[in-house]
């Protein structure tokens, strides 16, 4: 029952925002919480999302990265057993640790490189003795691994102006920017520093949106929510 539930929940939120998005990013911990219900909610929320808006990207946000044999398993549980799009991966271990995900065609390792937490401080932004960041390290070692094709970068929006630092490095790929809206990332801020002329952008709002109301009227306030930010979005594109 709980399963369906949740699948009801997701299902509603997902018919409400679909004309507004081109992305949906489940966030693992979220499912797995709840033991087996939850996976079985997870699983009936990317069947649906195939089967009923196949053109909109998927991502699982799970932040895995292991030893090799390890990320070889995350890896087959994404891009084979859900057939997920892409899948945001920690980069602390090193090349054989991402190396698994990006064996794929046609999906996509969305690397950790600069988030929106205050823990951020704590080791990305340290610096080494040439004054180099661990982030802008990862970025430039991690480009040796994969492209711009099968590669993007996890940078958080309360990070504002140093978009500018990350295109320095990393002038083509897209950038997955989580923290607009409940954690108070300015979109404005991160187009005036991050968009390119490709865009490059794939913004994310999750709690600002799906908890915008906890009423009856949820998925409908959800749905405006979305409508707002992609007015907002589009407006950042016209000045391309």
């Amino acid at each position: 029952a709980e399963a369906e539930m949740i699948f009801r929940f997701n299902k509603a939120i997902i018919d409400a925002t679909a004309p507004y998005c081109v992305a949906y990013k489940p966030n693992l911990a979220f499912y797995e919480s709840r033991g087996i219900d939850g996976m079985i909610a997870f699983e009936n929320t990317i069947k649906y999302l195939h089967s009923h808006y196949p053109n909109h990207f998927i991502i699982a946000d799970a932040k895995r990265g292991d030893i090799g044999n390890t990320s070889k398993m995350y890896a087959q549980t994404f891009f084979e057993e859900y057939n997920i799009d892409s899948v945001t991966v920690a980069p602390y271990m090193g090349e054989d640790s991402v190396k698994p995900f990006l064996e794929y065609d046609g999906k996509w390792v969305i690397l950790l490189a600069l988030t929106s937490n205050k823990g951020s401080h704590d080791f990305q932004l340290t610096e080494d003795k040439e004054g180099e960041r661990l982030f802008e390290k990862v970025l430039k070692k991690s480009q040796e691994w994969g492209n711009d094709e099968n590669m993007m970068y996890v940078v958080g929006a309360t990070q504002g102006k140093m978009f500018e630092d990350i295109r320095k490095v990393a002038p083509n790929h897209f950038l997955l920017v989580p923290g607009v809206g409940a954690q108070g990332g300015s979109l404005q801020e991160v187009c005036k520093y991050g968009i390119i002329k490709d865009c490059g952008l794939l913004v994310n709002s999750s709690r600002g949106i799906i908890y915008a109301s906890n009423g009856d009227d949820f998925a409908e306030v959800a749905g405006q929510k979305a409508k707002e930010l992609q007015v907002e979005m589009a407006a950042e594109l016209a000045k391309l």
